[in-house]
């Protein structure tokens, strides 16, 4: 069992103080005090805090607020169609999901084939400039051998 202050007694309510003590006095609530402070059991006494008209007026609307089975029917009705509209939604968009998927993954497979290709090209390009170099290499090193020994014919 939980006890409560008055303020949160008040809060759980929407009752004021003295409406409190009134029921208090009465003996409608049950009540006991620690330290001081009086503590108050929600649990017991709530009838008393619903005014008798609110219940006869609760207890007269439950009585007329019986419903007609056509209208239980429609309204079954009404969700049996909804739950099918919602299945049918969910079926179109799992094949709209699976054909994006497979364009996805037809477009990574065109993609991949993409790049071996520029990799084998990059390859092909590197050695390609290796060779250059080496020639480039081997020529500068012929030509300087040429005018070295063109020079020494020269000043002889």
């Amino acid at each position: 069992m939980k006890w409560m202050s008055d303020e949160e007694y008040m809060e759980l309510t929407g009752l004021d103080l003295n409406a409190i003590d009134d029921l208090c006095d009465r003996g409608k609530l049950t009540v006991k005090v620690e330290d001081g402070v009086r503590m108050i059991d929600p649990s017991k006494g709530s009838h008393e805090v619903v005014p008798a008209q609110l219940r006869e007026l609760s207890a007269r609307n439950t009585h007329e607020m019986l419903v007609q089975p056509e209208f239980v029917e429609k309204t079954i009705g009404t969700i049996i169609n909804l739950h099918e509209k919602v299945l049918d939604a969910k079926d179109e968009t799992i094949v709209s999901i699976k054909n994006e998927n497979e364009f996805l993954r037809e477009a990574l497979a065109s993609l991949q084939e993409l790049y071996d290709e520029d990799r084998i090209t990059i390859h092909t390009l590197q050695e390609q400039l290796k060779l250059s170099q080496q020639e480039v290499e081997f020529m500068r090193r012929k030509y300087k051998l040429m005018w070295n020994k063109a020079i020494e014919e020269h000043t002889n």
